[in-house]
């Protein structure tokens, strides 16, 4: 097990840094939303926490995963990528004209996309159609949905979580990428979301909070079946904006902020220093 943490940090780490160079040619932003969530990224992916094929994206007994925040879709392509959807030299072409990875994910421009997603508050419904069919339709599939804080200030989010305890989607989990820094302050300042755990309970969830930059958390927090407890599970991961490079860590600034060839060079070298 140690062996297999070790690895799925030093692919975090690699994700990181393809990160770094595709927010620099495309001359993008969202670069500290994509580093909170690379850990859990490269957990469900390169950990195998996700039932997929990469050499059958459309396999029937898939686990479905929703982006929902999919202003990270660079921290998205880069896993695909790295666990083999894809090549991985198709990352220089993030964000360019005539290229099949777009600035938000759309379904299908490479495999591995389920869903089109980048207008929040969106992902959380998407993914109780498909627990909900699958459960109707006595399927084994699971899906995970990966929701940005801010996002959950959408009224929408809390229609889909009324929906999902209702029915007893014990096949869908949700993991909401708690880092409490949105497009243009804290969390707790612009519209204070606690207690988390506390409403999607009340609402008919199971819950867990861990730091969900730890890969023995998240690996710990996802349910080995594909029924779980019959309830649908809430991942509360509590993370770090910008999380591997300590000038981007818990700074505002790093949701729109663009790379420069210093930035990116500082970056680079701080990632290549605390490989492990």
């Amino acid at each position: 097990m140690d062996a297999q943490i070790d690895y799925l940090k030093k692919m975090a780490n690699k994700i990181r840094l393809d990160v770094l160079g595709m927010s620099l040619r495309a001359k993008s932003s969202h670069i500290g939303s994509c580093f909170s969530c690379i850990d859990i990224l490269a957990a469900l992916y390169i950990g195998k926490l996700l039932r997929v094929d990469p050499k059958n994206p459309e396999w029937g007994g898939r686990d479905y995963f929703i982006l929902s925040k999919g202003h990270a879709s660079a921290a998205y392509y880069a896993t695909l990528a790295r666990a083999g959807f894809f090549g991985i030299k198709e990352l220089e072409s993030y964000y360019q004209d005539g290229s099949r990875l777009p600035g938000h994910p759309s379904k299908g421009c490479v495999p591995g996309v389920e869903a089109s997603t980048g207008s929040l508050g969106h992902g959380l419904g998407l993914g109780c159609g498909l627990a909900y069919a699958a459960k109707a339709e006595k399927r084994g599939n699971r899906v995970f949905v990966l929701l940005s804080d801010g996002e959950l200030d959408e009224g929408s989010v809390w229609e889909a979580a009324l929906f999902a305890g209702a029915k007893g989607l014990g096949n869908l989990v949700a993991i909401v990428d708690y880092n409490k820094i949105q497009s243009f302050g804290r969390v707790d300042e612009v519209l204070p979301l606690e207690p988390i755990d506390g409403k999607f309970s009340s609402f008919g969830w199971e819950c867990v909070r861990i730091d969900g930059n730890s890969m023995e958390a998240i690996c710990n927090a996802i349910p080995p079946n594909p029924a779980g407890s019959g309830k649908p599970r809430l991942v509360i991961a509590e993370t770090v904006k910008g999380k591997g490079v300590s000038f981007m860590e818990n700074r505002l600034e790093w949701h729109y902020k663009r790379l420069d060839e210093r930035d990116y060079g500082l970056a680079v070298a701080e990632l290549r220093k605390n490989e492990v």
